[in-house]
């Protein structure tokens, strides 16, 4: 949600004509993030978020905002895309696609508890109900494919013990995925980036609720249990050292399973695929933070926090209640 596209008010307003949504209050760019080009669009009839993509085609973007829009109407707490008088969700700003969706109440949690994890363990469980019936189909685009052809670009970046961990779990990685309880993971259309800065919780401190799950532009189909080990990753971890907390990812889990019982295969690759997510994101923040794109209000998140997280995952792996 970094800013690498100027909109002017002229051609907000335009586009809010064009949907039927009234006249333009203001427009407010959105710093946090670091893929597409974010603001917070305010018109007389509501409040919205307008996103600029910077790295989707336009052929690409149907799957993330038609899967917004099934959450949305199956109840989900998960902003709504706009369409136009065609029916269009894929939208034109400055030259780039685009999409305008509805702006959800609440503020984010930069510490959770232990009733934040719960709360969300029980939507992502309800998210991946949900998706039974998403009829499209686009893979996870961070998947085993992009690890295989981003490590060699971040390898000559890293030295010693670092080189050395990328190449080990490079390597147990491709062994997991080619295992049959590996290839026996229900899957489905899954979020793949819930950290805690994509969601939002609304109501008095120790008393919040779920008010809003959103940033869906790295979803794609993959194992609803990679997704969970992305969850876990974020909302379950101390940031200081990597390591698990174990009693926010046991309420989280706990309320997940409520809604959604976990397969046996599941629940014992948990411990490889929090791996799995942890070097997605090492890597990924590897690169950002070694080549970073020019963009107003970006700043690159340190590697080194995943990397932290991805040793704790080896040397401490988590094996939840039953």
């Amino acid at each position: 949600m970094a800013v690498y596209t100027e909109v002017s008010p002229a051609q907000a307003a335009a586009l809010l004509q064009e949907l039927g949504l009234g006249d333009l209050q203001s427009l407010t760019p959105i710093g946090s993030g670091i893929e597409n080009t974010n603001y917070f669009v305010s018109a007389t009839e509501g409040e919205f978020v307008l996103t600029l993509f910077e790295r989707l085609s336009a052929a690409q973007l149907p799957f993330y905002l038609q899967l917004m829009r099934h959450l949305a109407r199956h109840g989900l707490p998960v902003p709504e895309p706009h369409a136009n008088a065609q029916g269009d969700l894929v939208l034109q700003v400055a030259g780039k696609p685009a999409a305008l969706v509805s702006r959800l109440s609440g503020h984010g949690i930069d510490a959770p508890d232990l009733h934040h994890c719960a709360q969300l363990g029980a939507t992502l469980a309800r998210m991946h109900l949900a998706v039974a019936d998403f009829p499209l189909r686009q893979p996870n685009l961070r998947g085993l494919p992009w690890r295989e052809a981003t490590a060699p670009t971040v390898r000559p970046l890293l030295a010693g013990a670092a080189t050395r961990l990328l190449d080990d779990e490079m390597a147990f990685q491709r062994h997991l995925a080619a295992s049959p309880s590996h290839v026996r993971l229900p899957q489905g259309a899954v979020h793949a980036d819930l950290f805690r800065d994509n969601a939002m919780f609304d109501g008095l401190p120790g008393r919040e609720r779920l008010s809003g799950v959103f940033d869906f532009y790295f979803a794609g189909v993959d194992s609803l249990g990679y997704d969970l080990a992305v969850v876990l990753n974020d909302w379950c971890i101390d940031l200081e050292t990597g390591a698990l907390v174990t009693e926010r990812a046991q309420a989280l889990l706990s309320a997940y399973q409520a809604e959604r019982k976990c397969t046996g295969d599941e629940l014992r690759l948990l411990p490889g695929l929090r791996r799995a997510a942890a070097l997605r994101f090492w890597l990924s923040r590897l690169a950002d933070w070694h080549a970073p794109r020019d963009a107003s209000l970006l700043t690159p998140k340190d590697p080194a926090h995943f990397e932290r997280v991805l040793r704790q995952c080896i040397a401490q792996p988590w094996h939840p209640d039953a």
